[in-house]
């Protein structure tokens, strides 16, 4: 528990620290940093910033002079304020935050990758009847290459499974190396959004057994790369088929559900810890580039229709638009919350 709400405080804090470094930059006054919403429990300020500690630990918040989502009719005409900056100052400001995210993220994945991934090993558990592997492999088989490319991890198997017609295997078998060919064949089954998919297979399940693989500097970029770009697409994807209806609202996780995992995932040490807390920025910072009014996405939203326009967006319609978004977010939040506590008590 204490460990979940470190990583989500220590993701709160680097996103806002986005916001913060950006609006310095620019020459914006920074009035509040907040970890958490509500009553404040600790502020100390450090230059003209009051660094606070408040109440709910469900989010965080840097309060900018001229700035405040209260009341985005607010304004000021001074120098340093948000409001005097120009649309495109504003945006920076409003992507620093997400982008903060994405970098600590990226700085994970490069770390791991460089001091040790823990993967599964390219050794066949045992073949599923029926199958082509069944006729040509057996348990204990590792895989050391495929149409001579070499095999790291289980990983990399099933790229060139799905990219082939046939396939030749580069084997170690009780200190033998063998070559047997391979046709795939396809099957159809479910995604990981219960959707109905066709892909091929050979029919082999992995031994389980793990080995760290560390990359060199240049492997590594790739392998974070690689990684950063699979977790986005899958969050993009996973927020596009909720949107279209493909998956229900009951898979929407709230702050319990993610407190719960983290706990979970925290006994399983360092490296599952620290590839979550990737996982959960990435999944932070494109959430807060939706463009929902009350979130970073939908202040770039006003920004770029200003920039473009040449004008402000009239400002009732600003008023109405941002007191629904908070309605949106406060309806998922609540959605959220109700499936933790089913999932929580088996239902």
């Amino acid at each position: 528990m204490i460990s979940a709400i470190v990583i989500l405080s220590f993701l709160i804090f680097f996103h806002e620290l986005g916001h913060f470094l950006m609006a310095k930059l620019v020459g914006v006054k920074v009035e509040v940093f907040s970890i958490g919403f509500g009553k404040k429990l600790f502020c100390k300020k450090i230059g003209e910033t009051n660094w606070c500690i408040s109440a709910i630990p469900l989010g965080g918040y840097v309060q900018m002079k001229g700035q405040d989502d209260t009341d985005p009719a607010k304004k000021s005409n001074d120098p340093d304020s948000y409001t005097s900056k120009t649309p495109w100052q504003r945006i920076l400001i409003l992507l620093g935050g997400p982008g903060f995210n994405f970098l600590l993220a990226i700085l994970i994945y490069f770390f791991v990758a460089l001091t040790g991934w823990s993967k599964l090993a390219p050794v066949v558990g045992e073949t599923i009847p029926n199958t082509p592997a069944a006729k040509v492999l057996k348990p204990g088989d590792e895989i050391l290459a495929i149409n001579n490319h070499k095999i790291k991890t289980w990983d990399d198997i099933p790229k060139f499974i799905q990219k082939s017609n046939e396939i030749i295997l580069e084997i170690k078998r009780k200190n033998k190396i063998l070559k047997v060919e391979i046709k795939p064949k396809i099957e159809i089954m479910k995604n990981i959004f219960s959707e109905t998919v066709k892909r091929k297979i050979i029919g082999i399940v992995p031994s389980g057994k793990i080995i760290k693989v560390k990359y060199n500097p240049l492997d590594a970029i790739k392998i974070t790369v690689d990684k950063f770009i699979a977790d986005s697409t899958l969050i993009v994807k996973g927020i596009e088929k909720l949107l279209t209806g493909a998956i229900g609202l009951n898979t929407i996780s709230g702050p319990i559900g993610i407190v719960d995992v983290t706990a979970k995932v925290a006994s399983y040490g360092l490296e599952p810890l620290l590839l979550l807390t990737a996982l959960l920025s990435v999944n932070l910072g494109i959430l807060n580039l939706l463009p929902i009014p009350a979130l970073d996405g939908g202040h770039i939203m006003f920004n770029l229709y200003e920039a473009i326009f040449k004008k402000e967006l009239n400002e009732q319609i600003m008023v109405k638009l941002t007191i629904a978004g908070w309605a949106i977010l406060g309806g998922l939040m609540i959605i959220g919350i109700f499936n933790d506590i089913n999932r929580l008590l088996g239902h």
